[in-house]
């Protein structure tokens, strides 16, 4: 019996395999590797080289900066690192994790197609799942199975704890160095910039932060009943009220810079992906990103 996990991932093979494919052909298809551990060489530093690289020593020798160059293992280990909290599933079938679900099964099968490993940590406030890394098809469909599941709805409370997430994805994932993605939409508690800082500080991580369109600017529908997905707050609200959208799209421009803010504290440089943003051109544009990056 076909199930929805593999009608998922049928789906999504059949929507962006082939052109995905075509599309990140050549260096584009390794860039993510291991990290190896044996020095090769020594080239100077760019702007887009991470400064970890950096070697001092000859960098002062020299008086220019240069960064060390190490042989890339095929072998990699990939985690996906999902936000499951009650924000990301605000919407419905047109809301975040639908989104979050059809990127991970996508990032997971273009980062098994060269026999790597990929696991995941599930997570939010109530529960968390961890997914040991493993390889093949079957692995993929697993993923997309839990990620299908809708968890359990719990009593409102708290907003989510992304410092709790990425701890739990820094000690999951200490064994090696390891690809971490980290999926969600970052409508948090304060705290979570040092967590992040030192997963960064081991692994390659790739931080996609994403967004409903009208968490950015609210239509105007009339008076309605907002009501907060994690606290259960409720709150009658005029949404054509011309002055109430002049405060809410100042609270929106602050709640931007403050999460721009904590993301250069946290050394990170996120993707944002919309909820309405085409899925191939946006998985294109990351692993496009993380090339040029890593030249």
């Amino acid at each position: 019996m076909t199930t929805a996990s593999d009608r998922l991932l049928r789906r999504l093979e059949w929507k962006l395999g082939r052109r995905l494919d075509g599309r990140l052909q050549g260096a584009y298809r390794t860039v993510w590797h291991g990290t190896g551990i044996d020095f090769t060489d020594l080239r100077l530093y760019t702007p887009e080289d991470d400064v970890r690289h950096i070697d001092w020593n000859v960098t002062a020798r020299l008086d220019e900066p240069f960064v060390r160059q190490y042989t890339e293992d095929r072998e990699l280990t990939c985690w996906l690192v999902v936000d499951r909290s009650a924000s990301m599933r605000a919407g419905g079938d047109q809301g975040k994790a639908p989104v979050a679900t059809e990127l991970a099964v996508s990032l997971a099968r273009l980062v098994a197609q060269g026999g790597n490993r990929v696991g995941a940590v599930l997570f939010d406030n109530h529960e968390h799942q961890i997914i040991p890394p493993r390889t093949g098809r079957d692995q993929i469909l697993r993923i997309a199975r839990e990620l299908l599941r809708t968890p359990a709805k719990p009593a409102f409370g708290k907003t989510t704890d992304l410092g709790a997430m990425l701890r739990l994805a820094a000690a999951t994932a200490s064994r090696r160095r390891s690809l971490v993605f980290v999926l969600s939409d970052f409508l948090a508690d304060p705290g979570w910039e040092r967590p992040m800082s030192m997963l960064t500080h081991k692994h390659e991580v790739v931080v996609v932060r994403l967004v409903d369109p009208a968490e950015l600017d609210l239509p105007d529908l009339g008076t309605i009943l907002v009501e907060d997905a994690e606290t259960g707050e409720q709150l009658l609200v005029d949404t054509s009220d011309p002055l109430l959208r002049e405060r809410l799209s100042a609270q929106v421009d602050a709640r931007e810079d403050e999460l721009a803010e904590a993301m250069r504290r946290a050394g990170v440089d996120p993707h944002r992906i919309t909820t309405d943003q085409d899925l191939l051109s946006a998985l294109v544009g990351m692993v496009r990103y993380s090339g040029r990056r890593r030249r």
